[in-house]
């Protein structure tokens, strides 16, 4: 038996009922579930799969476990699959019942509480899967283990009986099946796309093991059902090319090391494209630290120090009369950094920007590294990078202007906001919201149907400057989005990172886009969609950015009138009134606001009472990214292709 096969045994050994350890119990869970995983929405209930396949994949990390599978069922439930150790099933002896009972009853209880079970973790508050069962209507837990199958049920978070063998196995691993809650989540319908997006990011983090999705409510032509399988060979390398998938690159291929710094694995990819945005996505034991923290810190001083260095050794620096900053450095920059940490300390519940302190000067050393080694070895990509750098930095001087003039206006008030900016009364920004609206008729509309105590319009004209494709320069030269920033009263960033916003002195915590509902409008709100995206994401983050659901349809019949916002609710309509039969009927089409008296624009989208807004959100802010990069830079075929396989869902008019 080999050195890593007598390791893995006894990992295996050590791993049994009393490497559970039990922490507290599990009470307020179903009563406040939002504070455990996020909230009772869309996020919140994807959110319990991925507490279930984070601890597949902590077997994985173990070394325990090679595929995972997910099955989105008919029925409303999931069914996660893996082929690890198996949870224990024997007796735990602190609790007196099974240790998968533990592990499904207890808050804080589970194995990677115990350092001989799992070296590093993902889900390290231990509240996972003891959640999933609190918040769901039915779990069925099934384990293969010790040559036998054992089944424990469970609802509502209590055991339907103790586990059972119900027979003999020649496999490991466990099957977690569960119903979520219709009386506690907004909404029970798993979303395809969503859970497939986080497949792939987990199949890039950890190469080699198998992610496979199913979808039994989309029955394929060929007769099957829809699936996606995820397996990456190469990975972060990989993960760099699907995000740069859509962007033209400036060097052939990514810059990659997979190392161990200081006993901390790191892995990072990189690499150059001709964007103007820096793209930069973080993990820590699989988990998306969006707000950063001490490994990002490392990676952006040692990228700053070594690309400085050889600049500078260089001579290619010399003609220029200013100073070059870190941002420079990163302008056009894609990266993932993935650090595997044993007890990572996170800044808040939602485990979103890591503490360690030690993790920096791992990273630093492992990134200077991997540029010093590339930087020697490919002397002309070495070239182009330092001449991007150049150009961002050339830009950034002169950009400075048109910032520090957008930053002027934005710290004035009354006669500095824009002309166009018809402002409400109310002074406190928590009652204020403001509305982007496409055009000057519409904005009209706008301005007569509000309730001018709290809300603010601000008209747009046509279709804003697309910032995925345009210079920061050019940006704070364009005079709408200089009036967006000096209408919301916030300032812009600092030399070092524009996405920084202070936000302090926001005016608006409702910022909302209402554009027609026709082609024209969609591209207008996916234009501002995306400025916010790339200069203004602190915004969506903290949940002030929202978009008007402004009606399709206006359907009379006599003095009957009913407005439809979908196409399906206008078919639903017509069977109702007129048995599918429109004779008799008027139906109008709303492809403009304008098209809509001021009454009407304020009973259908403004009023508070009866309007539909929705929140814009960021669930996996890697595939953000791509889909922004894809569908507005210059790749016409995947954007083509992602229009003609979401225009049902979205209500695209083509």
């Amino acid at each position: 038996m080999s050195e890593l096969e007598d390791r893995l045994a006894n990992e295996a050994e050590s791993y049994g009922a009393d490497s559970i350890q039990v922490l507290e119990g599990l009470e307020a869970v179903r009563k406040r579930p939002a504070m455990y995983i996020g909230d009772i929405n869309i996020k919140g209930l994807h959110h319990l799969v991925y507490e279930v396949i984070d601890n597949s994949i902590d077997e994985a990390l173990a070394g325990h476990c090679q595929n995972i599978d997910v099955e989105i069922n008919t029925d409303g439930s999931v069914t996660v699959t893996d082929d690890g150790r198996g949870i224990p099933t024997e007796l735990h002896t602190g609790e007196n019942k099974s240790a998968l009972e533990v592990v499904l009853t207890v808050l804080h209880a589970g194995g990677k509480f115990n350092k001989d079970s799992y070296k590093v973790s993902g889900g390290l508050h231990g509240v996972g899967v003891s959640c999933v069962n609190a918040l769901s209507t039915h779990l069925r837990a099934e384990i293969h283990r010790g040559g036998k199958i054992w089944v424990q049920e469970f609802e509502k978070g209590f055991p339907q009986g103790d586990v059972k063998i119900i027979g003999d196995s020649d496999k490991t691993g466990t099957i977690i099946n569960f119903i979520p809650d219709g009386t506690i989540f907004t909404t029970t319908e798993f979303k395809f796309d969503i859970l497939s997006a986080r497949l792939r990011e987990l199949a890039f983090l950890n190469r080699g093991i198998s992610l496979t999705i199913v979808d039994n409510r989309v029955e394929e032509e060929d007769g099957s059902f829809k699936k996606e399988v995820f397996c990456s060979e190469r990975g972060l390398a990989e993960f760099v090319d699907y995000l740069d998938g859509t962007r033209e690159r400036l060097i052939e291929e990514a810059i990659h090391i997979s190392t161990e710094k200081n006993d901390v694995p790191v892995e990072i990819a990189m690499c150059y494209n001709n964007s103007y945005t820096e793209n930069i996505h973080s993990y820590v034991n699989n988990i998306n630290t969006i707000e950063g923290g001490t490994h990002m810190t490392g990676f952006r001083r040692g990228l700053t120090r070594t690309l400085k260095n050889y600049a500078d050794a260089s001579g290619m620096l010399s003609k220029l009369k200013f100073e070059i900053s870190g941002d420079d450095f990163r302008e056009g920059l894609t990266a993932v950094l993935s650090v595997k940490v044993q007890e990572p300390q996170f800044e808040g519940q939602t485990k979103t920007k890591l503490g360690n302190s030690e993790i920096s000067a791992s990273v630093d050393q492992a990134v200077s590294e991997m540029l010093a080694n590339y930087l020697e070895e490919h002397p002309r990509e070495a070239k182009i990078i330092v001449n991007k750098v150049i150009l961002a930095a050339t830009a950034r001087h002169a950009a400075r202007k048109a910032r520090e003039l957008v930053q002027r206006k934005s710290i004035l008030t009354g006669g500095g906001l824009p002309g166009k900016l018809a402002d409400c009364s109310e002074k406190d920004p928590g009652l204020c919201e403001v509305f982007f609206v496409e055009g000057d008729s519409a904005g009209g509309t706008a301005k007569q149907g509000r309730d001018r105590k709290f809300q603010a319009i601000l008209p747009l004209r046509g279709k804003i400057l697309n910032v995925e494709k345009a210079m920061s320069h050019r940006v704070f030269d364009s005079e709408e989005i200089r009036n967006i920033y000096t209408a919301l009263g916030v300032s812009i960033g600092t030399e070092e990172d524009h996405k920084a916003l202070n936000f302090s002195k926001l005016r608006y915590h409702k910022i909302v886009i209402m554009t027609d509902a026709d082609v024209d409008g969609s591209h207008i709100a996916t234009l501002i969609m995306t400025f916010f995206f790339r200069y203004m994401y602190d915004l969506i983050v903290n949940g002030y950015l929202y978009i008007a659901t402004p009606p399709l349809y206006l359907v009379k019949k006599g003095k009957q009138e009913q407005y439809c916002w979908t196409e399906q609710e206008r078919i639903n309509l017509i069977e109702e009134w007129a048995g599918g039969n429109e004779k008799g009927l008027h139906v109008q089409r709303y492809k403009g606001l304008g098209e809509m008296n001021a009454e009407q624009l304020w009973d259908t989208t403004m009023n508070p009472e009866t309007r539909t807004l929705r929140q814009v959100t960021i669930e996996n802010p890697a595939e953000t990214d791509h889909v922004f990069s894809m569908l507005m830079g210059d790749d016409v075929p995947p954007r083509r292709k992602f229009i003609e396989d979401n225009a049902t869902y979205a209500n695209i008019d083509i």
